[in-house]
Formats: structure tokens, sequence, C-alpha cells
């Protein structure tokens, strides 16, 4: 009796501990390919000061950059290095989901393996030029080369002025290889480039609202799929095409894509029970007062999705018909896939 008794306190020893009782004494590890103080960062270290009280047995956060490859460095540690238990999380560039789409190279492992526990914010992707510039709507884009700062192939800062080129005929130009956001928006004041290809709303109400108030940015065109209230006279991506079978389709996937803003995964490892658990910490801590207040006084937009919707528009957005992704990958000027 007494053997069977300590033969079931050793079984119940060496069985896997619940997704309640995991993270008691753990150290959660955020990662994003945001360098220190852009928009992507500022929403990750947000949510490190708030999200263990949401996580049974409250773990320890630590905040870590990936930056480099427009976010192909941090996502592909991710998907193939980092520890596959639910104690290393990514906040992944948003423009990785049109690249794999679209069969471009980088990605190391499938968007849809990973699993996705939500976005900060549905903010449309906007592209600006600095307030002294002499490109100051879309008109004048159309009219005359712009200069652009982006990040590597894999950034939206990227793919939303190639599309434009295509769709609209604006002439961005794009200058490759400033390490992230930050460093794009400081080449813009310094007056290396004239604007920047791509950013959420959101991120820049974050980190330039003086600028805003002032009227230093000069905002061109919004991407999403509903206008941004601030921004009810800056034209439309769907609306410039609506109606027009060729172009159409692709401002739609540029558009469904783009409205997972700012979205949280963990690695493709993970058990689905702590999947479940982390999802749900999440949406917890979206609603939690004290996030609010302190993303309040940050200017950092709240307006989430759930992990559960992010995953459909992963899942959409790599489903995309065959005939479409070709017209879209034509405009990026990439072989078809």
């Amino acid at each position: 009796m007494r053997r069977a008794i300590l033969l079931g306190l050793l079984v119940i020893a060496a069985a896997p501990a619940g997704a309640a009782d995991f993270y008691a004494g753990k150290t959660l590890t955020l990662s994003t390919y945001g360098a220190p103080g852009d928009s992507y960062d500022l929403y990750l270290r947000l949510l490190s000061r708030h999200y263990a009280r949401h996580i049974p047995g409250n773990p320890a956060t630590l905040v870590i950059n990936q930056t480099g490859g427009g976010g192909l460095i941090a996502i592909n540690h991710a998907g193939m290095v980092a520890p596959q238990d639910g104690t290393f999380l990514t906040l992944a560039s948003q423009a990785l989901l049109i690249l794999e789409a679209t069969g471009q190279p980088g990605l190391q492992r499938s968007l849809a393996d990973f699993h996705w526990l939500g976005s900060f914010t549905q903010s449309n992707n906007v592209t600006v030029t600095w307030g002294n510039a002499r490109t100051r709507t879309l008109e004048d884009a159309i009219a005359h080369e712009v200069v652009v700062g982006a990040s590597g192939a894999g950034g939206g800062s990227v793919v939303g002025p190639l599309i434009y080129n295509a769709v609209l005929g604006t002439k961005f130009k794009i200058v490759y290889g400033y390490e992230g956001g930050t460093a794009i928006d400081l080449a813009m004041r310094r007056g290396e480039v004239e604007g920047r290809g791509n950013n959420t709303w959101a991120g820049y109400k974050a980190t330039m609202p003086n600028e805003i108030r002032d009227g230093m940015l000069n905002v061109l065109i919004q991407t999403g799929l509903r206008k941004e209230p601030d921004l009810p006279d800056v034209p439309f991506f769907l609306d410039l095409v609506k109606g027009d079978a060729e172009r159409e389709p692709v401002a739609k996937f540029m558009s469904y894509a783009v409205s997972i803003a700012r979205p949280f995964a963990a690695p493709p490892g993970v058990p689905a029970d702590r999947v479940q658990l982390l999802r749900r910490a999440f949406d917890a801590t979206m609603k939690d007062p004290a996030f609010l207040a302190e993303a309040g006084k940050l200017k950092l937009e709240i307006d989430p999705l759930t992990g559960e919707q992010v995953q459909d528009v992963v899942t959409t957005v790599l489903g995309t018909p065959k005939p479409v992704l070709r017209q879209i990958q034509t405009v990026l000027g990439l072989p078809a896939k």
C-alpha cells in the first residue's frame, strides 16, 4: 500500500505542470523587432508592466529588442530558436503577413504556425512626410519623386510605398537600411529623407503627439478597413480604387493585412492550454483600468483584437486566392509563386 502511494506521488511529481501552475517562479521574455523608443517598443514595455498580474503564478517579465531585417530577425528567433513552452512571446511586425502571403523570402516558419494572442490596436497605416518637405499631399507624391526611409524588405515601410507606386502612380523612392522606425523618423527630421514609407497612425500619436499638434506631419494616405476619426480629410486607399476590378482587390488585400496593427504571438510549439491562458490574460490586460490609465498617459491607443480574431486575419490573408496574389506579386515586382 505504502509502495503504491509512493509510486502515485512520483507519477504526480513527474507529470507536467498545468497551465495555471506553470508560470510560478518563471520569467516571461517579451520580444519586439522595434528599436527602443519606437511605438512597438512602447506598447510592449507598457504590456510588461501589467500583463503578469493576469497570468496565474505572476511571472517576472523581461523586454528585449531584436531589431533588423524589417522584423525577420525577431520572428525567426521566436519561431526557430526561442523556448517553445510559453515563456517567450513576441510583438511581430504587421508587414510580415504581406511578406509571407506574397511568397517573399526570409521567414523560416509560417505565421500560420504561431499562436496569435491578440493585437493592441486596429490603427490604420499612414504614409507621412515632414512638415517642411516639398511633398505634402498624395497629389504631390504622384507629381514628383518622394524619398522615404525604410528598414528591411519585410517592413511595412517598404510594402506600402511599392503598392501605392504601382496602384496609384505615386513616385516613392525607398532608401533602405534604417534600423527601425525611430531611426527613420530621425532621418526625416534631419532632412535625409522626406518621409517615412509606413507606420500606424496610433504609433505616431504615441511618439510624435507634439509634432501632430504643431502640424509637423503631412499625412498623405491612410490604409485600413475604416477611416481614422482623426484623419477625415486624408485620402483612404480603398476609396481611391473602389469599383476598379484590377486595383480594388490589391487594396483590399493590403487593408485587411494591416488591420492587425500590433500583433502579439506565442511560438508554434506552446501547449494549447498555455495559449488559452495567455490569450485570456491579454484580453484581461486590455480592459485593466491601471493598464488603460497608463496607456492614456503615454498616448498609446488601445483598440484591441482578440487572439482568435488575429488568427482569423492571418488565416484569411494567407489563403488569398492565387489570381489576387499574382496581381500583388506583379505590383511588388516579384516572381509568381
